[in-house]
């Protein structure tokens, strides 16, 4: 059978070298491209719709598809999804559409795929600078993995780093003597975007208590304590999920709000940075978005404090005295 009549479900390796090789993506978006497809395929095969070729592909199905995206819970994870899910599985589908239109598949225009409409403005959690300071206080420095967990902390917060960009970050990365008081890493974020980021000078006073206590051959900077490597070989770098367990621990410590996560310092950094009248295009480049659509998502939780500005330095007062 020829590869453009092939069933739909068939296309996915393709569709990932795609994104690999002609789209230049990362591994991460690959994955999840490949996750909420794989929930697509699931789709149709529970609907009879195994051997669906994307000529064969319709409106009708799209329709159908969001229906059940909408009314149901997940095959994956069994859960309600909501608007905003719901549109990473439709961006995905659209994205598999791009790749029939770019290689001369028939099948239906990528736009077709309508996104749902969300109500309202994303919720962004946030710590104030006093919850910041109780969950940075929460770790016992007396100890290696509580030093540790500090410098994690401070770091989280002092460069707004995403929870995978800190864990990749290596040991010699970091030249640090008694004379350094702060620092700049170039890093390798999301999207494989190359972007500085700013360690303040508390953070690096931690950092070197940190580094000045390593005795090992680890490359990472942030390894566990309770697992040795083996035969010298295999890293002891954190995992994602050890550094989300480990922020837990300490927001309870710290008895602070139990929706608080590693991303949750990345928003307090931004915050924090906008109610201190940092320019938009400079908080995009601090926090490594490509669209300044998505550092947008911050501005509501400054618009108090600018109202409040406003009422400030922009009155009537002059005219005010003149009446």
């Amino acid at each position: 059978m020829n590869d453009k009549n092939k069933a739909i479900i068939k296309h996915l390796t393709d569709f990932i070298n795609y994104c690999e090789i002609e789209k230049g993506l990362a591994n991460k978006t690959q994955e999840n491209y490949a996750r909420f497809l794989g929930d697509f395929f699931a789709w149709l095969k529970e609907n009879n719709l195994s051997e669906l070729r994307p000529s064969n592909l319709n409106e009708e199905h799209i329709w159908r598809y969001r229906l059940y995206l909408s009314r149901n819970k997940s095959i994956r994870t069994k859960t309600e999804l909501k608007k905003v899910s719901q549109n990473l599985y439709l961006i995905a589908l659209r994205s598999l559409l791009e790749y029939f239109s770019e290689k001369g598949i028939t099948s239906l225009p990528p736009n077709k795929i309508k996104l749902a409409k969300a109500s309202g403005d994303r919720e962004i959690n946030f710590l104030n600078l006093k919850q910041i300071e109780k969950l940075l206080l929460a770790p016992d420095v007396s100890t290696k993995s509580g030093l540790r967990d500090r410098v994690i902390l401070e770091v989280l917060f002092s460069t707004g780093l995403r929870v995978a960009e800190l864990r990749s970050l290596n040991r010699d990365q970091f030249k640090i003597d008694k004379n350094t008081d702060d620092l700049e890493v170039v890093i390798v974020g999301k999207g494989s975007k190359v972007r500085t980021v700013y360690f303040s000078k508390r953070a690096v006073t931690w950092l070197k208590k940190y580094l000045d206590l390593r005795t090992d051959m680890d490359d990472a900077l942030f390894i566990n304590y309770w697992k040795p490597a083996q035969n010298g070989i295999k890293s002891r770098r954190l995992t994602v999920k050890s550094i989300d367990e480990l922020v837990k621990k300490y927001v309870k410590i710290a008895g602070l709000p139990m929706i608080t996560t590693p991303h949750t310092l990345r928003h307090s950094f931004a915050t924090d940075l906008l109610s201190q009248g940092v320019d938009l295009r400079l908080v995009q480049e601090f926090l490594g978005h490509r669209n300044i659509a998505t550092t947008q998502i911050y501005t509501h939780v400054t618009k108090k404090q600018l109202r409040d500005i406003h009422r400030k330095i922009h009155s009537d007062r002059a005219f005010d005295k003149k009446n």
